[in-house]
């Protein structure tokens, strides 16, 4: 009962302030006003202050919300032990086997060209043998350029 008192007292006190705003030629901020003013008095027909008022004085509600919060650091402090460790288990063994697989990989990637492919024009190279072979190119394409 309180509660929609004090949230009626404040839409018609907001409202006032709105009409003063709107009396000085400030029509924009004088709805904006009369928007904000509104919406208390919106909760109230609503209901939603009831529901409100019934739980902040509930002590299961509040005992709800402990236990929430409780839930809420347990998650919170093993995603950091998590992260300080590198991972799950399982995430720190598929790291290792990507890894592995990647090292592997380069060489086995090339694509040969046979006789059955069709494709005959310049013949399969392997790839290069280290990042200096890059930037040796991107060095020519610099000097070319006059860079």
């Amino acid at each position: 009962m309180i509660a929609e008192t004090v949230c009626s007292a404040v839409a018609a006190a907001g409202l006032g302030i709105a009409a003063v705003t709107a009396y000085r030629k400030r029509f924009l901020a004088a709805t904006r006003i009369a928007a904000y003013s509104l919406v208390p008095l919106g909760l109230v027909m609503t209901g939603v202050v009831d529901w409100l008022a019934d739980t902040a004085f509930s002590p299961t509600a509040w005992a709800g919300f402990v236990v929430l919060g409780v839930s809420w650091l347990l998650f919170a402090s093993t995603r950091a032990v998590e992260r300080r460790r590198g991972g799950t288990r399982k995430e720190r063994k598929e790291a290792r086997s990507a890894a592995q697989r990647e090292a592997v990989a380069p060489s086995a990637s090339a694509p040969s060209l046979g006789a059955g492919s069709g494709q005959s024009a310049k013949p399969a190279t392997a790839p290069r043998a280290g990042a200096s072979d890059d930037f040796s190119d991107i060095e020519a394409i610099l000097k070319k350029h006059g860079i």
